[in-house]
């Protein structure tokens, strides 16, 4: 079976430093290459590029290999991605310079190779060592610390176009010498390149990183700086049962990140939903996104959003922004002491239960109950584990994010979730799983 008229392996795989591999001369960058060149010269309906583990090339890398045909070449460089998109994938010519046609020497190279790995991962086993795999997890938070102090700095937008360390270092009135090992840390991590003691932004870092790009997501990545905080509590919020937020609370950081969530689930939610007509309540609404949007997808919508005082600053901008302060009306309460007055046709509790306990969200679910009219719906969003809670992982490392800080908020099951919904008096419970990692669930006040 060929589906397509050339399949491409490129190996990507990591080794531990020192050990040749093709990731470290540079294969992730050419996959990138080479999918942008197969897509503009507009063969990517033609030929189909898959990542794959070591190809056994190691020293030569990186490596692809071509098929039908078999064509293996090594030491493919992004200089010569044109080339081999024209020449091979368009004309059905290989690019001789290129090709491994020595089959006896790549045999053995690669029997070598895959011999030499078995007998050092024996020898780890044999030895005790622990396994790469789990080193690199729990020294993983080393690599997620050096781009957060980056984010904090904003020192993606400082390196701009190009800068040197000693630029760097000026432009944020930070030490030049520390400055200049962070920077080196974050070009061995791929988010930064170097030339002539120079650095750049990477494709990814230039348009996420840099705050004069139109998709840079700094504000909304800066709460993973703030979660930092609380997460280095964990062991004592195990210990207690409980944490606590420490530090200062970064609302602003908080918002951007809800904002980025919910437009990219936007389009689910509002398809599971359906029609909405009369009167919406949004509770735990952020930054409003799901109530603008409702909103525009129903001229005769009217609806209220309930969220911490804090909050109504940056959810009046964002609906004054969309021209709908009119039919959205933001409300600063607390949504676990009291609802606004009944007649709603739709409560949808945004992002909100992970926050609360299991006694305060039976609380909150029977007062939404209460604010609906007969046959009005009820929708929950928000991470939902399975029966036995040990996933999906997402969910379950928020149930932590919460046990680290609130007195008692953590994620729930979809079995808990109907529980308290059926025990309220809401029927025909159902869960939406969306893209990603957050679901809904939905109920209706028969």
């Amino acid at each position: 079976m060929e589906p397509f008229r050339f399949h491409v392996l490129i190996c990507n795989q990591q080794k531990a430093d020192g050990v040749p591999s093709c990731y470290a001369n540079g294969s992730a960058r050419l996959i990138d290459a080479l999918r942008r060149e197969v897509a503009n010269q507009g063969l990517d309906d033609e030929v189909q590029v898959t990542v794959c583990g070591s190809l056994g090339l190691c020293e030569h890398g990186p490596t692809m290999v071509v098929y039908p045909e078999g064509t293996w070449y090594s030491g493919v460089k992004i200089a010569d991605v044109p080339e081999i998109v024209d020449s091979h994938f368009r004309n059905g010519v290989p690019v001789e310079r290129l090709k491994r046609t020595d089959v006896a020497a790549v045999r053995s190279e690669v029997l070598g190779n895959r011999d030499r790995m078995r007998a050092a991962l024996r020898q780890k086993d044999t030895s005790g060592a622990v396994p790469d795999e789990l080193t690199a997890r729990i020294g993983s938070f080393q690599e997620s610390r050096i781009i957060l102090t980056a984010l904090e700095l904003d020192l993606f937008t400082a390196v701009g176009e190009r800068a040197s360390a000693a630029e760097v270092a000026a432009a944020l009135k930070t030490d030049a010498r520390a400055t200049e090992m962070l920077l080196n840390a974050l070009t061995a991590i791929g988010l930064l390149s170097k030339q002539g003691g120079c650095f750049q932004n990477s494709p990814v870092a230039a348009r996420y990183l840099n705050s004069n790009s139109p998709d840079c997501a700094r504000s909304a990545l800066l709460h993973s700086a703030s979660l930092w905080k609380s997460w280095s509590n964990l062991t004592d919020a195990v210990r207690a049962g409980s944490g606590r937020r420490t530090g200062e609370y970064d609302t602003e950081a908080s918002i951007a990140a809800l904002h980025r969530a919910a437009r990219e689930r936007l389009d689910a939610v509002l398809k599971a939903a359906g029609v909405v007509w009369g009167r919406m309540l949004e509770i735990g609404g952020g930054p409003g996104v799901y109530s603008v949007a409702f909103a525009q997808a129903n001229p005769q919508l009217e609806i209220d959003l309930l969220d911490e005082p804090e909050v109504e600053p940056f959810a009046s901008e964002y609906i004054r922004q969309a021209g709908l302060e009119a039919r959205v009306h933001v409300l600063a309460g607390d949504a676990t002491a009291t609802l606004p007055q009944e007649g709603y046709d739709l409560v949808l509790l945004s992002s909100i239960c992970h926050s609360l306990g299991e006694e305060e969200n039976f609380a909150l679910l029977k007062r939404c109950f209460a604010v609906l009219v007969p046959h009005g719906r009820i929708i929950i969003q928000d991470f939902v584990l399975n029966a036995d809670k040990t996933g999906p992982k997402a969910a379950a490392l928020l149930a932590l994010n919460m046990l680290t800080a609130t007195r008692s908020g953590s994620t729930y099951s979809e079995q808990e979730y109907t529980t308290w919904l059926e025990a309220t008096g809401f029927q025909a419970v159902r869960h939406v799983r969306l893209p990603g990692s957050a679901s809904l669930i939905l109920a209706t006040r028969e």
